[in-house]
């Protein structure tokens, strides 16, 4: 069933008006009609059944018949990423959202390649990132489209994280806490984590986060490539807390 996500998925009984990519979506791409049946997902994660009532050209009348199903966690996961070359973030952002994530925050750090970009240029960006967020929340049956925000400097992104009752920072080094270790240690609340951009993390500031209170925390034998990492963290935390 198509998945549209509105401020307010409503009550049983309630009419919703779609209009812009979603009018043109359901009228257009998939020449819906009078009577389908479509999934609203709204901004608190809730969602309801829709049966299309009126099309007018611009805008679709769609009359709430019942509630959806919820595929949300009961818990918030939010992904400080280190900036990326080329389009590995775009990969990053998809599977991210695909494996759980609720927020992405992109971050510069001593071992960036990629620069922050200022002005027009971010924007166009940021636009780009939260696009590809909603398809990929479309696709996979999420309840909500995970904000990508714009990059903070990775002082910033340690002083948010570490406001998350579980923060921690992926480092490669030996003298690390698991990762298994860190999940089952916090069966419950919010989750705040770094991943490093392709060069990893400098020494300097993994002890920087450490004196903010973040665990340094390993993720195995093997040292896993920036755009992978992510993705496993969410699988394990998946893994923990839902399955």
């Amino acid at each position: 069933m198509p998945r549209f996500f509105v401020p307010d998925c409503g009550q049983p009984g309630d009419r919703i008006v779609l209009d812009g990519d979603n009018a043109r979506h359901i009228s257009y791409a998939l020449r819906m009609r009078r009577g389908d049946t479509v999934t609203l997902c709204g901004e608190d994660g809730r969602a309801s059944v829709g049966e299309l009532e009126d099309f007018d050209g611009s805008t679709v009348t769609v009359r709430v018949v019942g509630e959806g199903r919820g595929a949300e966690p009961p818990f918030r996961v939010t992904l400080y990423q280190g900036l990326t070359k080329g389009d590995k973030l775009e990969y990053i952002i998809q599977k991210a959202v695909e494996t759980g994530v609720t927020r992405i925050v992109p971050f510069v750090s001593s071992h960036c390649v990629a620069k922050l970009e200022e002005g027009a240029k971010t924007e166009k960006k940021l636009e780009r990132w939260n696009r590809i967020s909603e398809e990929a929340a479309k696709q996979c049956g999420r309840g909500i489209v995970p904000e990508v925000s714009a990059p903070v400097t990775f002082e910033k992104a340690l002083e948010e994280a570490s406001a998350s009752p579980l923060a921690f920072l992926c480092y490669e080094r030996e003298d690390t806490v698991s990762l298994s270790d860190l999940l089952r240690g916090h069966p419950e609340g919010d989750i705040a984590f770094l991943i490093g951009p392709e060069g990893g993390f400098s020494e300097k500031e993994a002890s920087c986060a450490a004196e903010k209170g973040l665990s340094l925390c390993g993720l195995g034998k093997r040292i896993l490539r920036t755009e992978t990492a992510p993705v496993f963290v969410l699988s394990c935390v998946t893994y923990e807390r839902e399955l």
